[in-house]
């Protein structure tokens, strides 16, 4: 499957199916399309025949020779590998991560926030300890075949309950050894209770630390108040800046959310540039389709602006010798589409899960809360054995709408979350975010290609 596009004055050639990308000029990319489906003689022919053609019958012919070379080696005009696998086995995807969700509390409202504006309606707001070792001691039990192996704090805000999450690392690496497993520690936070003490603490035991800021002042305030009604901009980003300067090369990134209130949002990533960030996240909300934040169908355009202003910045940095990252265009074209992932996906529901204060499993921390998609708990272990397997089923192959779209092997069917928001089963598809996902990878190819050394 072939899929072109022109980004920054450069003509972009895709071969979804191998995964390789070519940049040419115009008459390049006409000639990768015609080659296609007509014969060399025809290609020569219509190519000369056109109106802009201003290359010679030798350099098309040369050119044309070099597809046949790119054909004969898969690499171009490759065939789909999609109808020849099948779906994947349960059996064979064994748990490799835990979101443990340690505080259903926090001390922001945020008004977008997927938890009834961070109160989750929890009566137990907390985890306690017990808990916290009972979700390792299933982790490892479930994660046969495994060595490494993922545990992210996440809410409400972990940092209310910063003691217990202590206590679980060091629980957790006192058992390394003996199982042969090893762990690898992501924490969120909303900055609000960050001290010194807590940095270093993070700096020296997480090996990824998401912090959430959501950009300009009054973009973040709007959004992100503290109960009193106030804005938290000013008291998170001081901290975070001394976090992100203590925390040097480790990783890192800045998580921020866009919605209608701030489709410009190309500005709030050119803020936390400013303000010495320098590995950014801009996630679009996904809420209910009738919230006055919800991405609309006519938003998209302008949508797409910002993603392209967002790459040719990024391309204008990394000439200049201070390039930043961009979790969405992180992309790998290596080796073509991963087989694995394409099945997998982000292994919701199977390979990995959400577990409550109260220790109660879920597909992940979007699923929290609906008794639909209650897995079992850490203390007996999975007992709807049949969502398990629907979810372990549930990969590219589920989603009929995907099989002739040319990003089906970057996204591998999209967020079951977000499927299931939009229509209602994880195994659908959310419109809006497909749209908004297919430019983004047009972007990052468009960086990947125009920044290669």
């Amino acid at each position: 499957m072939l899929h072109q596009f022109e980004l920054f004055d450069s003509y972009f050639s895709l071969d979804a199916n191998s995964g390789n990308l070519y940049m040419t000029d115009k008459s390049g990319a006409q000639a990768i399309k015609l080659y296609e489906n007509n014969s060399k003689e025809e290609c020569i022919r219509l190519l000369l025949d056109s109106n802009d053609c201003q290359t010679s019958k030798d350099d098309i012919e040369q050119f044309l020779h070099q597809l046949q070379e790119l054909k004969d080696e898969g690499k171009l005009y490759s065939p789909d590998i999609l109808p020849y696998i099948k779906k994947p086995n349960k059996k064979d995807k064994p748990l490799k991560a835990l979101c443990l969700n340690v505080a259903h509390s926090c001390n922001l409202c945020c008004n977008y926030c997927f938890a009834a504006a961070g109160s989750f309606t929890d009566e137990q707001p907390l985890m306690p300890l017990s808990v916290g070792k009972a979700a390792i001691d299933f982790l490892i039990e479930s994660s046969k075949g495994r060595y490494n192996l993922d545990v992210d704090f996440f809410g409400g805000e972990p940092l209310l309950n910063i003691d217990v999450v202590k206590a679980i690392v060091e629980y957790a690496r006192s058992l390394e050894k003996t199982h042969k497993k090893h762990f690898r520690f992501t924490f969120t936070t909303n900055g609000v209770l960050l001290n010194d003490d807590i940095i270093e603490y993070l700096n020296n035991n997480m090996d990824n630390v998401v912090l959430s800021l959501d950009g300009r002042k009054e973009v973040h305030d709007y959004f992100r108040k503290t109960p009193n009604g106030k804005g938290s901009y000013d008291i998170v980003v001081p901290k975070f800046q001394k976090f992100a300067k203590i925390r040097g090369d480790k990783e890192y990134y800045i998580r921020a959310t866009f919605t209608r209130h701030n489709l410009d949002f190309f500005s709030d990533i050119l803020h936390m540039l400013s303000l010495g960030f320098n590995e950014l996240s801009m996630e679009p909300v996904v809420t209910s389709p009738d919230s006055p934040e919800a991405i609309r169908e006519t938003d998209l355009p302008q949508i797409f602006k910002q993603y392209e202003l967002l790459a040719k910045e990024m391309i204008e940095r990394h000439k200049n010798g201070k390039p930043f990252g961009f979790y969405h265009y992180n992309i790998s074209l290596d080796n073509g589409p991963c087989l694995y992932k394409l099945l997998s996906g982000c292994g919701t529901g199977c390979e990995y899960m959400a577990v409550t204060p109260r220790g109660e499993l879920y597909p992940c921390h979007r699923f929290v809360g609906d008794e639909r998609f209650l897995l079992g708990n850490v203390f007996e272990g999975i007992t709807n054995t049949v969502m398990v397997k629907e979810f372990a089923e549930n990969c590219l192959l589920s989603h009929k709408e995907c099989k002739q779209c040319w990003a089906k092997y970057f996204c591998a069917g999209g967020c079951a979350a977000n499927n299931f928001e939009a229509s209602g089963c994880i195994s659908g598809i959310y419109t809006i975010g497909c749209e908004m996902f297919k430019k983004r990878i047009e972007c990052a190819l468009a960086v990947k290609a125009l920044c290669a050394d």
